[in-house]
């Protein structure tokens, strides 16, 4: 979920809430707070402690409320991870430590740490584009027999990675897409389901593309995923989130701009999201 923001980029509360609400009333069933799309590095403890309370009001039983307490400092990580257990969040998603890239025994000691941290269930997310380190398959399987991390957000945009990842990994050890556009794959190979950008936009559709896929349904599950890709691709034309937070705001409300260094996503490229948008609405 993004992070919205008023005029004055303060984060605007009354917005994440209905946002919250609409993510569930068009086919969501967890909400990942404070993730990367929710510009976690440019909140303080106090928002995120904030927007996780905001959130959990507003979908009550609804859905899951993941709360993304994963940085690059280990003892915040699990601190953090303490407060949002104590709030009420249903599980945490713990992103690989960026920046310092540590050695796979030094991610192994960072998860482990988060983990044991409270009783709440660990989503890992493995995004090396993003952090510099990759969670290589061995570190992952050691980290699945840790009893609170079970599940992984696959954004390594990698097939063969992720088809030996799901025959390596515990069969009931969830394997989530990280990226819309592998979405249709991973699931398709046995995986979870997706931790979604696009469902701000289609996530009635992102709903139905999965279900036609466990239906055995191939050739809705085709359709959809082939007019969506072009949204999926034009959401990342430029860093997420600035092209999904101009889309939202002309389509849905205003939700402000990114915090720097991020900034609003220039005008063509908001011309594509919503063309595609629009194409991929009509599917």
């Amino acid at each position: 979920m993004l992070t919205p923001f008023d005029v004055n980029g303060e984060v605007n509360y009354e917005a994440a809430w209905e946002l919250a609400r609409y993510l569930v009333d068009t086919g969501t069933e967890g909400i990942v707070v404070c993730g990367t799309t929710g510009e976690s590095p440019t909140l303080s403890d106090l928002e995120k402690i904030a927007l996780f309370k905001t959130v959990l009001e507003s979908v009550g039983d609804k859905a899951y409320v993941i709360a993304g307490t994963g940085t690059y400092d280990t003892a915040h990580s699990a601190s953090m991870s303490r407060k949002a257990a104590d709030l009420g969040c249903h599980a945490l998603m713990a992103v690989t430590p960026y920046y310092s890239k540590p050695p796979q025994a030094g991610l192994v000691a960072h998860f482990s740490a988060i983990a044991d941290a409270t009783d709440l269930p660990v989503m890992l997310y493995n995004i090396p584009g993003r952090t510099a380190r990759l969670i290589e398959i061995p570190t992952l399987k050691e980290l699945a027999d840790h009893p609170n991390i079970v599940a992984v957000k696959d954004a390594v945009d990698d097939l063969e990675f992720t088809k030996t990842e799901l025959v390596t990994l515990p069969d009931d050890f969830g394997v989530y897409a990280g990226s819309d556009a592998f979405t249709y794959d991973i699931v398709s190979m046995g995986g979870s389901g997706v931790v979604s950008v696009a469902a701000h936009l289609v996530g009635n559709q992102i709903s139905k593309m999965i279900e036609a896929i466990r239906s055995d349904d191939g050739a809705t599950a085709e359709r959809l995923h082939l007019a969506m890709m072009p949204l999926f691709e034009a959401l990342f034309l430029e860093p997420n989130p600035m092209p999904l937070k101009a889309a939202l705001g002309r389509v849905w409300k205003e939700v402000g701009r990114p915090r720097l260094p991020l900034l609003p996503a220039d005008e063509s490229v908001t011309r594509q999201v919503l063309k595609a948008l629009g194409e991929a609405q009509l599917a």
